[in-house]
């Protein structure tokens, strides 16, 4: 690995990057409702944050199949006409000279009926339903649990999609472990509750995820394929009895069999309580010390953007920014000369429209013309 540092140059894969700011998988909800096509917004967006090039981009959750949850704006990758629309994606993204990554989702059982084709029952690991409603303010339903030759067929989705994402002229796949959807409903101990070679144990419940990282690996190589984990998520109602262990295993099992994936990319914790003991137990340090490769850190800065600049010193991790690479479209320019950012604004976040996608202005823009209303 290179030397350590926010604007330093790292590997991953047969890429070399520049800087280590990563542009976080981002839901923003713009692709064509029915078709799940991607459009030229997201052209326009994702080439607008590969700026002057040698960064990584991670893109949006993005559905391996009509039944992995179909969100009304949500991409997918699955038919030739979504293959089409991202190709005018990745060719933006490298004509920048950055890299690009698909996220691949298969949401499991937070969605709905009326998403899914025939109005399919969600599925999971287990019959267990997300308690309360979802953000489009519909209560969360049952889910049927999944038989085991529908786990063959999940499995192969994931491939499958993986091979799409190449065709598209993705650089590698991303995939989605983390978070409450379907690898990690089965990786947690609250949400399943399977007898089969699939639940019960650390080693059966982490089953699913490694066999879809073998699956992705042996159809698009390691050197294009990672995975996102988060460990200490309790979004979508997922809670684990011994997280350390749990995903302690499952790293040590990645970095066992597939020690030259493209990167593992993991969630921080968020505290909300002054608790130095806590904060110690629950982070990713354990994780890191298991895994040798290029490790990607997610989610626990917050504001504290001096706070990611010194952990990245620290310990060579890339960090992947969320909210200020939405607001900030030249975010790692901004970073490196520290120069003042845009403010996000929450209220556009999701939308079909471009107010809040593909209006927030450079830093050069902002010594032209003022800052517009998505930015205010």
């Amino acid at each position: 690995m290179s030397s350590k540092g926010l604007f330093q140059p790292i590997r991953i894969g047969n890429h070399e990057l520049k800087h280590r700011v990563v542009l976080a998988p981002l839901t923003r909800l713009r692709a064509d409702p029915e078709t799940h096509v991607p459009n030229e917004k997201h052209v326009q967006y994702y080439g607008q944050r590969a700026g002057n090039g040698g960064g990584l981009l991670i893109t949006e959750a993005t559905n391996i199949s009509p039944m992995a949850g179909n969100y009304p704006g949500a991409p997918g990758i699955w038919s030739k006409e979504q293959i089409e629309g991202w190709k005018k994606v990745t060719k933006a993204v490298h004509d920048r000279g950055s890299t690009i990554f698909v996220q691949l989702w298969h949401v499991g059982r937070a969605t709905h009926a009326v998403w899914l084709p025939n109005n399919a029952q969600p599925v999971s690991a287990s019959a267990i339903a997300i308690n309360g409603s979802d953000t489009f303010g519909i209560a969360h339903e049952v889910p049927r649990a999944l038989e085991i030759n529908e786990i063959s067929d999940l499995i192969n989705d994931y491939a499958k999609a993986a091979k799409n994402a190449i065709e598209a002229g993705f650089d590698g796949v991303e995939i989605h472990g983390a978070n409450g959807y379907i690898i990690d409903q089965f990786i947690n101990s609250n949400s399943n509750q399977r007898t089969d070679r699939y639940g019960g144990s650390i080693e059966n419940r982490t089953r699913l995820a490694l066999e879809v990282v073998d699956a992705v690996v042996k159809t698009v190589g390691a050197d294009k394929t990672a995975i996102r984990l988060s460990p200490f998520t309790h979004f979508q109602d997922v809670d684990d009895a011994t997280p350390n262990d749990t995903w302690g295993y499952l790293v040590q099992q990645l970095q066992n069999n597939h020690p030259d994936l493209a990167y593992l990319h993991m969630i921080e914790p968020r505290f909300t309580f002054e608790d130095s003991a806590g904060a110690s137990e629950h982070n990713l340090d354990h994780f890191r010390n298991i895994w040798k490769s290029v490790f990607i850190n997610a989610g626990g800065f917050g504001h504290d953007l001096a706070g990611a600049i010194e952990h990245a010193e620290k310990t060579g991790d890339l960090i992947a920014f969320g909210r200020y690479y939405i607001a900030n479209p030249d975010l790692p320019y901004r970073l490196q000369q520290q120069l003042p950012l845009n403010a996000y604004n929450r209220a556009t976040f999701y939308g079909a429209g471009p107010e809040g996608y593909t209006d927030y202005p450079t830093y050069e823009e902002t010594q032209i013309a003022p800052v517009t209303a998505a930015t205010a």
